[in-house]
């Protein structure tokens, strides 16, 4: 079982952190109040989980399109997608600040609602098991719930470590090789690599990512594609132009031709689920570790 070092300390030091990162822009003769967080806009989908895992979903007055689970959360405006964000439409919700997941924007939308005076509290985003960890305690730190997030942490990570042991468990020459497809357009295989949440859930699974040490996401050679070797391909359920059936990936010059697609090992799961970081990520190990081997 890992250990979480000075978690007393340590969201201390958070909640610091949270409160600076929630100052609104003010001049220097201004003197900073204390921040309402009775209204909040929550940007990317583990914010939000969190947000109701910490039972403090009351304080929830819009999402983005990201934000799909619990299915209660469908029921809020939906400001749009984390990355395309329209200051305009976050402002029309009357928040009292924002919690948004790392990588929201773009930039010059977040200036623009920093400028309209509202907080904006941005949540590391790190495809870990200490990652998530760091999510739930930021978040409640912002919310001034540091008890419910303390809770919250220790049944999380007790969950992960369980999940990550077994994964663990299984023998390095038994363990499968696995190819993360975010899309295939015009016979164009859009592969992950290191550094994205996939490598992250790939590599938490005990799995090999198939895609080799290339950071992010990038179109695969056939030849690269060919001397990956995948023994299985991982898609989200998406639908849609980025989606491909098992008959396109068998037909393909390249997928074609490797153990995945002559097995026909296509796994699809749902992209919150499987690519979130959030409280349910032991879930998810469990459930791609099952589909990968059976059982």
């Amino acid at each position: 079982m890992r250990s979480s070092p000075s978690i007393s300390s340590r969201l201390g030091t958070l909640a610091l952190t949270a409160a600076l990162a929630l100052l609104p822009l003010v001049s220097h003769a201004e003197e900073a109040k204390p921040v309402d967080t009775s209204r909040i806009v929550s940007i990317g989908g583990a914010v939000t989980e969190i947000v109701y895992a910490l039972g403090e979903e009351k304080r929830l007055i819009a999402r983005d399109s990201t934000s799909l689970y619990p299915p209660e959360a469908l029921k809020l405006p939906d400001v749009g997608y984390m990355r395309q964000l329209s200051p305009e439409g976050v402002l029309a919700t009357n928040p009292t600040a924002i919690l948004a997941i790392e990588g929201s924007g773009p930039p010059d939308a977040l200036a623009v609602l920093k400028s309209a005076s509202v907080p904006v509290a941005m949540v590391p985003d790190k495809f870990s098991r200490d990652g998530i960890l760091e999510k739930i305690d930021t978040i409640g730190a912002v919310l001034h719930v540091e008890d419910k997030a303390k809770t919250l942490h220790d049944s999380v990570a007790a969950d992960l470590d369980k999940a990550i042991a077994a994964a663990e468990a299984r023998p390095q020459a038994e363990r499968k090789r696995v190819l993360f497809i975010l899309s295939l357009q015009n016979g164009k295989v859009m592969a992950s690599g290191t550094g994205t949440a996939a490598d992250g859930i790939i590599r938490l699974s005990g799995l090999v990512n198939a895609a080799g040490d290339f950071p992010g996401y990038k179109a695969m050679t056939d030849e690269a594609i060919v001397e990956a070797k995948p023994d299985v391909i991982l898609m989200m359920e998406r639908g849609g132009n980025h989606d491909a059936t098992v008959q396109e990936i068998v037909a393909h010059p390249a997928l074609g031709l490797t153990p995945a697609a002559v097995h026909k090992a296509v796994i699809r799961m749902d992209g919150l689920h499987l690519l979130g970081f959030g409280p349910r990520t032991a879930s998810a190990i469990r459930d791609l570790i099952a589909r990968v081997y059976g059982g």
